[in-house]
């Protein structure tokens, strides 16, 4: 991002907007490509990540003060267990903020707290291995948490405390001002919201787990209320957004946002009570946290009407980019800034002032900061993309000169492309006068383009199971049912967090043999226990619905079953090549489609249908056949 004194005019590269026909072979082409570049970055990520295990347990064995677990944690939340190396990383000045070094990300000074000298003065090593060396670095980290959980709890010496009970010790330890300050923090200061944010961000990713692409941080339950007090909670959790796309709404904790005002309403008729008071909130955008930036870091008035959105990438942490608007020599600030994990956002200028993030063009547009570095794709999750967008909608609904249709859905790059005026919603290198290249290579523009624009792609799309948080309707073992055949009883369907097509996270389906049975399999994978009731309703009315499918061994094919008024239909089947991703669709008003299965007619005929079930077909055989479906939705 740069400040509001820079300005360095780059040669422009004139890129036109994806016209209407050419977008969905377009938005195919950037998937395939981005893909590519992901599975580049897996293979290079995953045996250093296999390294970090092995340290994470060193830096354990000498450090018993702290839980099993949090290191690990540090790692995720601070650098997504990638070495960070400032001088080598792409727009490693962004913000203007201080870099952060190695897996642990820790800081050097320059406006935050010196981790790197103090760490390896407490291990009596060089300060450049604390910069370099992952091991060296993982261990400075242990060394410097040890001593603040020890100034707590001196017994954790030789046993760990709980997780809960080194919540101080972590916000202490975040490093967002030097350590000479630290001492002097109180609630409420500048630096309290910041340091409270690293340290929930810490326990949260342990309260989930984490199994990514060799990232693994052991699940363990947190009980928050051990960790924080209560208005504390409400601010670090209430204002978490997602987008509940069967019902068309974004939803938080606490609230919910209408889709078409975009406002913010409480769950129920209860009043908002104090712990909920709207002082935490943003009044610019409801499901915001406000936290004001330093009156040194922004302007408060504007001199041009707001008309363009920017799109950053922090490179650095949330809890950090937070911490540095608020510090009053930053001379930088973007009007909101969100979490990887979770999506929460944070609002830290008004919609009506002047934040300084995108040079010359500050005046005119409103700046969002996302979470994470631009060379590592694990920071842009789904969650951080539907938050971010919601976002951008509600702009698009509240300033007439934004068109949420003008938004950028081409193809994304690493350098400068300045992009024409008439493109309202760009990255911060699609403007002229610029030398920072964010969001870069890894944001997806089409994804975004699409969720900013729902049913862009010539009508609406409606997902019922994206397995992003849980199993969904899928929650039957795929053997419970007497139309299931050939199979044994230990075959499972489980969420999974390491094969995916979109997202983070798929289905997958385990099929063992039933030993037996020489039966071919049929495999009725019931959607919410084959209870019509309990599923999503599907307009038939120029439906299609499909899913993408996976499938480890050759000679797999797929199908839906569609509780319709008059029975159950069967879809006919899809054969799917083995070890690829495949989509496969059906028309619900195709009556060549489907075929009648239970008490039906073959085809279609009410207006509103339920999924009942994936089928899954495959010959009989003795080897364990590992399926994974994603994305099951419906487009009218």
């Amino acid at each position: 991002m740069m400040h509001r004194h820079a300005a360095v005019l780059l040669s422009a590269v004139i890129t036109s907007l994806v016209t209407a026909p050419a977008l969905a072979q377009s938005s195919f082409n950037q998937a395939s490509a981005l893909d590519a570049q992901l599975n580049a970055e897996e293979a290079r990520l995953a045996p250093q990540r296999a390294m970090y295990l092995r340290y994470f347990q060193q830096a354990y064995r000498r450090y018993p003060s702290i839980p099993a677990g949090t290191l690990e944690a540090m790692a995720y939340v601070q650098s997504r267990w990638s070495n960070l190396q400032p001088a080598a990383t792409q727009d490693s000045e962004h913000l203007r903020m201080p870099p952060s070094w190695g897996v642990m990300g820790l800081y050097a000074g320059g406006g935050f707290a010196n981790q790197v000298e103090e760490g390896a003065r407490l291990l009596g090593v060089n300060a450049e291995a604390v910069r370099r060396q992952p091991a060296t670095n993982i261990l400075a980290a242990a060394a410097l948490l040890d001593a603040q959980i020890r100034q707590d709890i001196p017994a954790a010496a030789s046993t760990a405390p709980s997780a809960e009970a080194i919540r101080p010790a972590l916000m202490r330890y975040a490093g967002f001002a030097p350590a000479a300050t630290v001492a002097t923090l109180k609630a409420g200061s500048i630096e309290d919201y910041a340091r409270t944010s690293f340290a929930y961000d810490v326990l949260l990713a342990q309260d989930r787990g984490i199994n990514d692409r060799g990232i693994v941080v052991p699940e363990r339950a947190i009980a928050w209320e051990e960790a924080f007090d209560a208005p504390r909670l409400v601010m670090l959790r209430a204002p978490m957004v997602r987008l509940d796309v069967a019902r068309d709404r974004v939803e938080t904790e606490a609230f919910r946002i209408d889709p078409v005002s975009e406002t913010l309403q409480t769950r129920s008729a209860t009043p908002v009570g104090p712990l909920t008071d709207a002082t935490i909130q943003s009044t610019d955008y409801g499901p915001a946290i406000w936290s004001a930036a330093s009156t040194s870091n922004y302007s408060a008035s504007r001199s041009a009407a707001i008309s363009a959105v920017t799109v950053h990438t922090t490179q650095g942490s949330y809890a950090g980019t937070i911490s540095w608007f608020k510090n009053a020599s930053a001379q930088v600030s973007a009007h909101y800034v969100i979490r990887s994990s979770d999506g929460q956002v944070t609002q830290m200028v008004r919609d009506a002032h002047t934040a300084w993030h995108v040079g010359s063009q500050n005046s005119y547009t409103l700046g969002i900061e996302h979470e994470g570095f631009v060379d590592n794709s694990s920071w842009y999750t789904n969650a951080m993309y539907e938050a971010s967008a919601a976002l951008v909608r509600n702009f698009c609904a509240k300033y007439s000169a934004i068109s949420c249709t003008s938004a950028y859905s081409g193809a994304a790059s690493s350098g400068i492309n300045v992009l024409p005026t008439s493109v309202k919603i760009k990255g911060h290198q699609h403007y002229s006068g610029q030398t920072h290249t964010d969001p870069g290579i890894n944001w997806n523009w089409s994804k975004y383009y699409s969720l900013i624009n729902p049913g862009s792609g010539g009508g609406t799309t409606t997902f019922l199971d994206r397995f992003e948080s849980s199993v969904g309707h899928f929650d039957t073992s795929p053997s419970y049912s007497g139309s299931t055949t050939g199979i044994s009883t230990a075959s499972t369907t489980t969420r999974d967090c390491t094969t995916q097509k979109n997202g983070s996270c798929s289905l997958r389906v385990l099929l063992k043999d039933d030993t037996a049975n020489s039966a071919a399999w049929e495999v009725r994978l019931l959607s919410s226990s084959g209870t019509p009731a309990s599923n999503t309703a599907l307009n038939r009315n120029n439906g299609v619905l499909g899913f993408w499918v996976w499938s480890g061994g050759s000679g797999t094919s797929v199908g839906v079953g569609i509780d319709d008024s008059d029975g159950t239909e069967r879809s006919t089947s899809r054969s799917i090549a083995a070890n690829v991703w495949t989509y496969v669709s059906w028309p619900l008003s195709d009556t060549a489609q489907w075929n009648a299965w239970v008490g039906g007619n073959g085809s279609i005929t009410a207006s509103s249908v339920k999924l009942d079930a994936i089928w899954i077909y495959h010959a009989n055989t003795a080897y364990d056949l590992n399926v994974y479906i994603d994305d099951v939705q419906i487009g009218n």
